[in-house]
């Protein structure tokens, strides 16, 4: 059978994006959150991952359904005497936010652990705290096709479950030009995400 060579708009069904958090965070699709180190991004992912896991409201008073699975996966921080105290700090309910075990395989964008957790969880928020950590050794972040193709990837698993991706990441040094180019690696990091987040500290109350 001939493939189809071309089609029109009319035939394209419309649908609407689903958000955890309007206008933020959206269902199905990759968020990327980004900051400098220190700033914060740990911090205010894991009180989000909070508020879903005890189904309250988000912090601007957005509505959150109902109680909802997590799965928080981080490289930095010790799970035991950092993770698990800041989610508690936060009042979430630890036993709606999973962590997938590496046993000693180092886990990857390209992990087929990844849609095994989400299907066997029902998780509808995943966070990869940070990006960098969970990148293979021949991954190139200045390679455009390279990060089209594993994102791309990543990206069909959120829609396939329905799940929110966030993809947090640290940036670099370099100054001028768009906070958003300074992400790390290539735009197409951003470019592929359906929201991109920043966190800064108030330049007017640093310690804050």
């Amino acid at each position: 059978m001939q493939q189809k060579l071309y089609d029109y708009y009319s035939n394209v069904r419309w649908q609407k994006i689903d958000w955890l958090w309007f206008p933020y965070i959206p269902y199905g699709k990759l968020t990327v959150l980004q900051g400098d180190p220190g700033d914060g991004k740990s911090t205010f992912i894991l009180q989000i991952a909070a508020l879903l896991s005890k189904g309250r409201p988000m912090p601007d008073g957005y509505r959150v359904t109902e109680s909802q699975n997590v799965i928080y996966q981080c490289s930095e921080d010790n799970l035991a005497d950092t993770v698990k105290p800041r989610l508690m700090a936060a009042g979430a309910d630890c036993t709606r936010i999973a962590f997938i075990v590496d046993n000693g395989e180092r886990l990857t964008l390209e992990d087929e652990r990844i849609e095994k957790t989400l299907a066997a969880t029902q998780a509808r928020l995943l966070i990869i705290d940070p990006i960098q950590a969970y990148l293979t050794q021949d991954y190139d972040m200045q390679n455009a096709i390279r990060v089209r193709t594993v994102l791309g990837g990543l990206a069909d698993i959120a829609e396939k479950h329905q799940c929110a991706v966030v993809l947090v990441g640290h940036m670099n040094k370099s100054s001028g030009g768009k906070d958003l180019y300074r992400g790390l690696g290539s735009i197409d990091i951003a470019a592929i995400a359906r929201s991109v987040l920043m966190i800064i500290r108030d330049k007017e109350n640093p310690a804050l």
